[in-house]
């Protein structure tokens, strides 16, 4: 299959894919680490119609988590309605950024496509858009990380889980607890840490390519 992984940098959806042969890139603005000639460094909207059978898009999820949130409205103005808040002082730009973050969002789960896996963490994509058709955790996948991602799908079956370990959580005195990875990950600089939390596990990306890119799926078998 011609198989595209769009806004990806790192790579490892796409050599997953192509280690089973599949004619497989990544795109994003970003270049790949490794210099692969299996990467388009472009805006991945110029290519959306060039002949793909499948795509597994990662759009940023920046504006369209919840847990950004509180950077949407000035801190003093928690308890006024919605529509009485100001804009947060650091970010007065961020709810035109969200607007833009959906449409695009929308843009690439709606291509005429085949065959899309749309990926983002848990946010607001469910209100706007629709409920996601499955939720994975690494731990699924043989990692021991805990991170809930939602995957939105046309014409793909829900992916398998291949191996399921203990996850790793870090507990607090106040009793609250954060993924081991999550919190480590906050000691790296900004765009290390953005990087970090932006790459698909290898685990997940096999399964990826194993379920959806097996010769019976395509089949129809």
């Amino acid at each position: 299959m011609k198989v595209l992984v769009a806004c990806e940098f790192s790579g490892v959806v796409r050599d997953a894919f192509r280690r089973l042969g599949h004619d497989a890139y990544s795109c994003d603005i970003l270049s790949t680490p490794n210099n692969s000639n299996y990467h388009i460094k472009d805006d991945v909207m110029n290519h959306l119609n060039d002949g793909w059978d499948m795509m597994i898009a990662h759009p940023p999820c920046t504006y369209l988590t919840i847990t950004g949130n509180k950077w949407f409205y000035h801190p003093d103005d928690h308890d006024l309605p919605v529509k009485d808040r100001r804009p947060h002082p650091r970010f007065p730009n961020r709810q035109k950024h969200r607007v833009d973050a959906i449409k695009f969002f929308l843009e690439l789960g709606n291509i005429k496509i085949d065959k899309i896996c749309v990926e983002n963490p848990v946010g607001i994509m469910s209100t706007f858009w629709r409920k996601p058709d499955q939720i994975i955790q690494p731990f699924e996948f043989g990692h021991t990380e805990a991170k809930k991602t939602c995957l939105w799908l046309k014409n793909l079956p829900k992916l398998i889980s291949t191996k399921i370990v203990t996850p790793e959580y870090t507990v607090f005195k106040s009793g609250k607890r954060m993924a081991t990875w999550y919190m480590n990950a906050v000691k790296l600089p900004p765009k290390e840490r953005e990087m970090l939390r932006s790459t698909t596990f290898q685990g997940i990306a096999e399964a990826m390519a194993d379920q959806w890119g097996s010769q019976s799926f395509r089949s129809g078998k």
